[in-house]
């Protein structure tokens, strides 16, 4: 009889002890000409990330000119005094990058990712943009009319023509924040290159803007290099610029895009409430997470699991703009799609979701699972270099103190359930949310307006 051979195993690998995780925080510095610097050493992270944050909001547009910050956020990669937009585009593919440019209510934003290698030649090239962009006046011609091509294509979007008309609807029409981001057919059909050297000139300058960067920063002299590039920008002092308060309108109604035909009813549930400088955001993102934050939230396992409405409904706030002073704002929203002839049982089922809130609260168990989804994952949700340096860009943007997103994950494991059901029951109260229904009018009305939810109006889509 042979012998059988032995297999020996490579003993298992043991978990090793926790270590303690922290968001981490970043070293300020200034520039000669007065850029703020951000930068944060993240070893191991050889694609650097660069966020680059100038103090040119929305609301600075000249009247009828809805759009100009996104014109001229595209036009910084289309040229320099030294490269065409051809070249440009050339000499960043070169050294590996990518640069993407947008405006929001708080600013414009650019956002490069880099090889740590070629750090120099992308701080350069990103320097250039916003020291002497071209402006050609054939590139912003072709980029006004990209942005009128896709503009027929976001009012055929349900979600994105539910989220024009709950802007509409929420903010008066004197504020910027009634209109779409990205401007009108109307207003982007006006804009040119003089109109985008005008807001360049009159809002982009070193003093007013921030850089954030983050990656594996060893070897390198990053005053040397920030120096050589972004210092080399120059441009005036500016006072702070006044800051329009949010006003808004949250009166219980509805209002239905109608769209014949339609075989789905597209949701957006709204209101305004606190940015992140309120003491309640902490409570308030923890509770919203349980109503509508994900698989297991209350509304999709009555609207989904139970009832088969819907692939999912989310419950989110957003941040408009933030000021330290109170007078920023969020949006507050759920949304989601629904079956045209389920429109009227979904809705009911979703106020009697939070009615139901409002009466008997959240469990514990529900906030525990919260705070572990929210809390316990966030090392992974900061894995790379990008998703940190956005995260320190956004707290820029919102006046935010540098450590503000390690203390609210210290405040959300600390949020208890009743202070959490408090605050989620603040933020979406039954009789104070504006509805916008994209879908079938002929169908949804009558049964939506047996709700009792609010006046229903009806509106032709685009």
């Amino acid at each position: 009889m042979t012998e059988l051979a032995t297999m020996e195993f490579h003993p298992r690998p043991q978990a090793g002890e926790p270590r303690p995780w922290a968001f981490p925080a970043p070293e300020r510095a200034t520039l000669g000409n007065g850029l703020t610097v951000l930068r944060c050493h993240r070893p191991g992270q050889q694609v650097v990330a660069v966020e680059v944050l100038l103090d040119a909001p929305l609301d600075a547009e000249p009247a009828g000119l809805d759009g100009v910050a996104t014109i001229m956020a595209r036009a910084f990669s289309e040229g320099t005094d030294k490269h065409s937009a051809e070249e440009f585009a050339a000499e960043l593919e070169r050294c590996g990058a990518t640069l993407d440019a947008h405006a929001d209510h708080p600013g414009v934003r650019l956002s490069l990712e880099v090889p740590a290698s070629r750090l120099a030649k992308g701080l350069g090239l990103v320097a250039d943009a916003l020291r002497a962009p071209a402006f050609a006046d054939s590139e912003v011609e072709r980029l006004v009319r990209n942005r009128l091509d896709e503009i027929p294509h976001e009012l055929a979007n349900p979600s994105r023509r539910a989220a024009k008309e709950l802007s509409k609807e929420l903010f008066p029409a004197s504020s910027r924040m009634s209109r779409p981001r990205q401007g009108t057919e109307e207003t982007v059909a006006g804009i040119d290159s003089a109109a985008v050297r005008a807001f360049y000139e009159k809002h982009v300058r070193p003093a007013t803007s921030t850089v954030v960067v983050v990656g594996d920063l060893t070897g390198m002299d990053l005053d040397a290099l920030l120096g050589d590039t972004l210092g080399a920008w120059t441009g005036s002092s500016a006072a702070p610029r006044p800051v329009p308060p949010v006003v808004a309108d949250d009166t219980g109604r509805v209002v239905i895009v109608d769209r014949p035909g339609a075989v789905q009813t597209q949701l957006l549930i709204g209101r305004v409430g606190p940015d992140r400088h309120d003491r309640v955001w902490a409570a308030q993102v923890l509770g919203t997470y349980c109503l509508g934050g994900t698989l297991t939230s209350r509304l999709d396992r009555v609207l989904r699991e139970e009832k088969g409405y819907t692939y999912g409904v989310r419950a989110f706030g957003q941040v408009l703009r933030s000021a330290p002073d109170g007078s920023g704002a969020s949006m507050l929203a759920i949304s989601g799609s629904v079956d045209t002839p389920n429109t009227g049982p979904a809705l009911n089922d979703l106020w009697t979701v939070l009615r139901t809130l409002a009466e008997e609260g959240l469990t514990d168990a529900e906030r525990d699972v919260a705070v572990q989804n929210l809390v316990g994952v966030a090392p992974l949700k900061y894995e790379t270099a990008a998703a940190v340096a956005s995260t320190l860009a956004d707290q820029v943007e919102q006046h935010l103190p540098d450590d503000y997103q390690a203390a609210l994950y210290r405040q959300l494991a600390a949020t208890g359930t009743v202070e959490a059901t408090a605050a989620v029951v603040s933020a979406f109260p039954v009789d104070r949310l504006v509805t916008v229904l994209v879908g079938d009018a002929a169908q949804i009305k009558e049964p939506v307006e047996a709700l009792g939810i609010g006046e229903v109006t009806v509106v032709a889509a685009e």
